[in-house]
């Protein structure tokens, strides 16, 4: 038997389970029968082996289930298991907090539901080796569908009769609602409410959900570029639909619930532009200019006194970043918090990883980065490529 979990009607699930249950009451909620027989099998290669259908309503996108499961190799061996640390297992269904084959299999349980469940990798790891579970692993879980809680719903924004809007970059819009405040500005800080979706309607994330508007700060090249795109396009108060192509999104990068190359849906309202912070560069009058082999440039504006970061060593400071013509793309103070990262692990550009080295507790330092050891011919955000990029940088702890 084949099951099309998206296809099929709240009724038709339901009649398809119960059958399926009736052919199986005689089983035992254990292991001991042939994997490979007495399966309900999905279009996905998952196979379900129901004992206890459950009661009530199938878990929905958005709900969160609380799950007791024991996790076995086709060998027997347990690799992990709730029960075990007599603590059930909560997630969102949908959200991409687990794996697919959890989110496919758990979906077709109703509350006190019992079933193996049978995942194969491309459900399941896939070809990376986790602790216990070896690459390519086909994975058998014994679950209880102990609760479940209805989600959020989220009303889709409607389009109807609503014009799309295409921009050069390929980011199409929609105009759902105008609003009449301020208008979006690079370099200020701005708060939105969005819900992002596949273009099959799987929400993915939700700052509505979550209950708190998102806050970032505009043209930073912290954020997917379409979104950027987009909010730079908008007052306060407007509500767009995006659909953000995925050279402006993740590209080619997949997650767990993102597929590779996808486009994404997004529901967007910019809710408040901050008031605009005044940042006063270092003063660098009078002072020399080092330069490193590299090509990266230094001037000391204030010297310190404290200790220089080590290789591992976490460095917490503010910074400033421009552009050559004096436009701040980027700036901790402007968002109000610290920026913290590990010396030597790859996590910062490279002039950052050579120029953040050479400081001390205290001091106050002006960088200015080449292409080569920055962005090069990449754009990020509101830096154009081949940028060479000036920071004014404050190094605060070494821990």
């Amino acid at each position: 038997m084949v099951l099309n979990c998206k296809s099929m009607t709240y009724l038709n699930r339901l009649a398809a389970l119960l059958l399926f249950c009736v052919l199986t009451s005689s089983l035992v909620f254990s292991q001991s029968e042939d994997v490979t027989e007495g399966y309900l099998v999905t279009e996905s290669g998952l196979r379900i082996k129901i004992y206890n259908p459950g009661t009530g309503d199938f878990p929905e996108t958005g709900d969160k289930v609380l799950v007791h499961y024991t996790g076995k190799l086709l060998d027997g061996t347990i690799f992990d298991s709730s029960i075990e640390r007599k603590q059930p297992f909560t997630f969102e269904i949908g959200s991409g907090q687990v794996i697919k084959g959890w989110d496919e299999g758990i979906a077709l349980l109703k509350k006190g539901g019992q079933a193996t469940i049978i995942i194969p990798p491309a459900l399941g790891y896939g070809s990376i080796e986790k602790t216990k579970i070896p690459a390519n692993s086909v994975l058998l879980f014994d679950v209880t569908l102990i609760d479940i809680q209805k989600g959020v719903k989220i009303p889709r924004y409607d389009i109807s009769g609503k014009e799309a809007i295409v921009t050069s970059s390929g980011l199409k819009y929609y105009i759902v609602e105008k609003g009449n405040g301020e208008k979006a500005v690079i370099g200020r800080n701005v708060k939105i409410h969005y819900s992002a979706y596949l273009v099959d309607g799987v929400m993915f994330d939700s700052s509505v959900k979550k209950g708190e508007p998102f806050k970032f700060t505009l043209g930073s090249g912290n954020l997917m570029k379409g979104l950027d795109e987009a909010v730079r396009l908008m007052s306060v108060g407007d509500k767009f639909k995006l659909e953000v192509p995925p050279h402006l999104g993740f590209g080619d990068n997949a997650n767990s619930v993102i597929p590779a190359n996808s486009t994404l849906i997004f529901d967007v309202e910019l809710i408040d532009i901050e008031p605009e912070i005044i940042i006063e560069p270092f003063d660098i009058k009078d002072k020399r200019t080092y330069t490193t082999r590299s090509g990266l440039q230094y001037i000391i504006s204030k010297e310190g006194t404290g200790v220089t970061p080590k290789s591992g060593q976490t460095v917490v400071l503010d910074y400033t970043g421009y552009l050559l013509d004096g436009t701040i793309f980027d700036s901790s103070i402007r968002r109000g918090e610290k920026f913290s990262f590990p010396i030597g692990e790859g996590k910062v550009i490279t002039g950052w990883e050579e120029g953040i080295a050479l400081m001390k507790v205290g001091d106050k330092i002006r960088f200015t980065i080449p292409p080569n050891l920055a962005y090069g011919e990449k754009s990020v955000g509101s830096i154009p490529p081949n940028a060479t990029l000036i920071f004014d940088v404050e190094l605060f702890e070494v821990k």
